[in-house]
């Protein structure tokens, strides 16, 4: 096994999802914003950078690394609500609203 394909098992991963950038490592779960992707389907996610766990070395992309994260999808659903109020004082404006962000829970399975 080359030092490299090491190296890549226990790095950190910077990864771009729905304008939004998360650190995953192989095997993480997490939900990102909603994709368009079936439940059990393989999606490969752009890495924007790579970091070891010593941060002894950081490999940065201009704008994306050639390295492809692999990720299946777990399940498809929402987030929990968030509740939005408005309010003005002395003018009887009162606003209540709640808003559910539909997620993806995908799973990171490998690295190339």
């Amino acid at each position: 096994m080359s030092p490299l394909c090491y190296t890549l098992k226990t790095m950190l991963a910077i990864i771009l999802s729905g304008g939004k950038q998360y650190s995953v490592r192989e095997g993480e779960e997490l939900g990102l914003e909603k994709l368009k992707a079936a439940v059990g389907e393989k999606v490969s996610l752009p890495v924007l950078a790579l970091v070891d766990e010593k941060a002894e070395t950081i490999q940065l992309g201009y704008p994306y690394l050639d390295v492809k994260l692999e990720a299946e999808v777990m399940a498809q659903g929402k987030s929990s609500k968030v509740m939005i109020q408005k309010f003005k004082s002395k003018v009887r404006y009162r606003r209540l609203r709640g808003h559910r962000q539909n997620l993806t829970k995908v799973k990171i399975s490998s690295v190339k």
